[in-house]
């Protein structure tokens, strides 16, 4: 007898982009298609070190099983880091996620009902949509340009979807690249006042800046808006600039979802791993994340620079995108000039054959599609590997 699946597996599909890893197999293939880090950058020496403190100063908390809402001192390595980046939260106004990406989860878990409208940037993260569609949510794409989310159209799409949440990743997002500008920054969180809306802030890549700091996240900004703060929910991760393995994130939230969002990851995975969550304790509590997010914001900058020059040079008026000034991608489009190709998906398969990967732009919407849209990844491929990449994609196209 067949399987009866569930019909909320009708709405979803599996991941363009983990699909698109199986082709990259092929020897000598140079990827821009991930949205790694580079292991290079991860700090062995600090991380062996945390390890090694965290099993011998309390090898039980390590070691055993934990609070659902998190260890409690790496709850307040994070409010103390949350700190430096201006915003005040005590350690039990967050609680610890297995990556952020279990925070979007959770949001999906308590927030959603089968129908309910919720709005996503125009293009987003892959992995929300899938997620929120699982949850049975009816996803409205808000337009996006270099400075983020165009605040006029998400207040007309606000106004009239009266949706149950807003989720943005204002700063270097995924895939767009793009930084969302202070001014806008300050009109969302008017208009979640304006509108009694719940504005989920995702911002794992906010500390990956190459020169200039972004503006304060949103979170830190609510503290000039009246009654903003109440309507906000933060996730944050340690994957872009610790370790992905340790998938350590975290929730800032409304005391009330954060109590509905711990209720249901007792029901998932009981609590985020111990080990994992006492070693970021002791890697933060050493004073180590300076040090390492100079070096890293150093060698992307760097890589980010050096992709850019060579995509104008090979690519010429073929492609155009915005300089990122941060995170780990370019988000790009076919423009057809001189008879190109301006349809990212075959180009996607020329640039396979010609030993380059990269993640056409379509599957980053949730509705109508930018199809000449392409997002370029710079993180795991060092100087040589970059000019050598785009190279080759100048000749598949």
């Amino acid at each position: 007898m067949p399987l009866q699946f569930a019909d909320r597996l009708n709405n979803v599909e599996t991941s363009a982009i983990r699909e698109l890893f199986k082709l990259l197999g092929k020897p000598g293939i140079i990827s821009f298609a991930g949205g790694f880090p580079d292991s290079a950058m991860f700090d062995v020496q600090g991380i062996q070190e945390a390890v090694n403190l965290a099993l011998s100063e309390e090898p039980g908390g390590a070691l055993q099983y934990g609070a659902t809402e998190g260890y409690n001192p790496l709850r307040e390595q994070l409010a103390a880091f949350m700190a430096s980046k201006g915003v005040e939260v005590a350690p039990d106004g967050l609680i610890v996620t297995t990556g952020s990406q279990q925070g979007l989860d959770l949001l999906g878990k308590t927030m959603i009902s089968p129908g309910d409208k919720v709005i996503v940037e125009g293009p987003t993260f892959l992995a929300t949509i899938q997620c929120f569609r699982l949850y049975g949510a009816d996803i409205i794409s808000a337009p996006i340009d270099a400075q983020g989310v165009q605040t006029d159209a998400l207040e007309r799409l606000i106004a009239e979807h009266k949706p149950k949440f807003v989720y943005l990743i204002p700063t270097f997002g995924n895939p767009s690249g793009a930084l969302l500008s202070l001014a806008r920054r300050q009109k969302i969180l008017e208009l979640a006042v304006k509108y009694q809306t719940l504005v989920v802030e995702d911002d794992p890549y906010g500390d990956l800046y190459f020169d200039q700091p972004p503006p304060p996240s949103l979170l830190a900004l609510s503290a000039d808006v009246p009654g903003s703060r109440e309507l906000l929910a933060y996730c944050g991760s340690m994957s872009k600039v610790l370790s992905p393995g340790l998938r350590v994130g975290w929730m800032i939230a409304p005391a009330e979802l954060l109590a509905k969002a711990t209720m249901c990851k007792q029901f998932s995975d009981a609590h985020t791993s111990t080990f994992a969550q006492a070693t970021a304790a002791q890697y933060l509590k050493a004073g180590r994340m300076p040090a390492t997010l100079a070096r890293v914001r150093t060698v992307y900058a760097e890589r980010a620079a050096a992709m850019g020059a060579a995509l104008k040079r090979e690519l010429g008026d073929a492609i155009e995108f915005t300089q990122p000034e941060g995170g780990l991608f370019f988000w790009a489009r076919l423009t057809g000039a001189g008879g190109k190709s301006a349809d990212a998906a075959d180009f996607a398969k020329k640039a396979i054959a010609q030993g380059v990967a990269f993640v056409p732009g379509a599957p980053f919407y949730a509705r109508d599609p930018d199809l000449a849209s392409l997002r370029l990844s710079f993180a795991t491929a060092d100087l040589a590997k970059i000019e050598e990449g785009v190279g080759r994609l100048g000749k598949a196209l």
